[in-house]
């Protein structure tokens, strides 16, 4: 427990025999309670996990193999019937990869108010990616990008799965179309960002060994990239909806749709024939409505965290 909250950890494994048993052991003795979701593994994973010595609370739940999302799905979901509130549940990976000092630095901004989701980011940390190939590091910052336009807010380091959430989220989220599998990170910021959940990120240490990626980036950013397409239209025409609209929306998606008319020019709208006729490239033009529907959109995004009503603990 600190400052009166319960802390969980919740600690998806798959085939991480070699490392599952010390990201255990080296877990902080005030932590309440771990929660390990074995997630099909084809190893002795769960077998290791189970003679670790931990001085905490500890559950194993069959994740099934259903994906990383679902698994971690269950850890939270696990924690949610498990704890009185006021409770933080923690996400590490079983792969060895987090540092568990980094633990109280994550879940302070929750705890005093300022939060409620806190996303690790190595980027910013003072060793930086550390050891990370240069080809995760530049997928690493295109995602940025992606996922920053997707969620209306600046977002860096988006697939770091280091993360701390309040109860709060955890009672109100929608398990029901919750995201399985890789990507996962993105999905939740991008809903996050929809409701006014206020996120914050802390610098975290990156450890990289000789481990070697299961993602296939081709399919990985095929699906990812699908998915967040859908829930940044999805945010968006939520915001128009009665009870929900906000006037920066309606700008987003004036913008939006003109940048739209002069990508495709048999929809080109007067405006956009003059300043093409005067040597203005449409390219300049999509670019230019697109960026402002974004600052529309970052602006709507600030308003709906304003606007979000909080309670205290």
């Amino acid at each position: 427990m600190e400052s009166g909250w319960r802390i969980g950890v919740v600690i998806p494994a798959k085939n991480e025999e070699a490392h599952i048993k010390d990201v255990l052991e080296t877990l902080p003795d005030w932590i309440d309670c771990a929660v390990v979701v074995n997630d099909g593994s084809t190893d002795n994973t769960g077998q290791v996990a189970k003679m670790a010595q931990t001085t905490c609370e500890t559950f194993h739940l069959d994740g099934g193999g259903q994906g990383v999302g679902a698994a971690i799905d269950m850890g939270h979901q696990h924690l949610l019937g498990h704890f009185a509130e006021p409770f933080i549940s923690v996400v590490m990976a079983g792969d060895g990869q987090m540092d568990p000092s980094d633990i109280p630095s994550l879940i302070a901004p929750i705890i005093v108010g300022l939060a409620d989701h806190v996303k690790g980011n190595r980027e910013v940390h003072s060793e930086g990616f550390n050891r990370m190939p240069q080809s995760r590091q530049r997928a690493s910052k295109v995602l940025s990008w992606l996922t920053t336009l997707a969620a209306g807010q600046p977002i860096g380091d988006p697939q770091c799965g280091f993360t701390a959430t309040s109860y709060r989220v955890l009672r109100t989220w929608n398990w029901n179309r919750s995201w399985k599998g890789y990507g996962y990170p993105n999905f939740w910021l991008i809903n996050l960002s929809k409701v006014g959940w206020r996120i914050h990120e802390m610098p975290v240490k990156s450890i990289y060994r000789n481990e070697v990626s299961g993602i296939k980036p081709l399919s990985f950013f095929s699906r990812v990239g699908v998915m967040m397409t859908v829930e940044f239209h999805r945010r968006n025409l939520s915001w128009l909806l009665p009870g929900s609209m906000l006037p920066h929306t309606w700008f987003a998606l004036m913008a939006y749709l003109l940048g739209w008319s002069a990508l495709l020019p048999t929809i080109s709208n007067d405006l956009e024939h003059v300043l093409l006729e005067r040597g203005v490239p449409a390219w300049i033009l999509v670019l230019a409505w697109w960026t402002l529907a974004h600052l529309f959109d970052r602006s709507g995004t600030r308003t709906r965290r304003e606007l979000h009503t909080y309670a205290p603990p």
